[in-house]
């Protein structure tokens, strides 16, 4: 999760696409310039399933948009694949 929220800050698309599970990955990834990321707060972290090959991580990221500061809090979930840990797909608690 830490690496994946470096590359956002650093605008590393192909870190990001090479990371993210080929059953959900998209085609291509356009990074906002606009934003300015300031901050990463893993709240929790969970792992299971057969092999421990799933996790789910809890965080919320700073950032700021022409000005104007936001927060994103997203339970993601990740799968294991040959070694390898994906981010397979997340969502926004209410």
């Amino acid at each position: 999760m830490r690496s994946r929220y470096v590359a956002y800050v650093k605008r590393n698309a192909p870190y990001l696409l090479a990371t993210w599970h080929p059953r959900t990955r998209p085609v291509e990834l356009d990074l906002e310039t606009g934003s300015k990321w300031l901050g990463l707060k893993v709240r929790r972290t969970e792992f299971g399933g057969v092999d421990n090959t799933s996790g789910v991580v809890e965080f919320v990221a700073r950032y700021r948009t022409h000005g104007k500061a936001h927060r994103l809090h997203e339970i993601s979930r990740s799968e294991g694949l040959d070694g390898t840990w994906f981010y397979l797909d997340g969502e926004m608690p209410s």
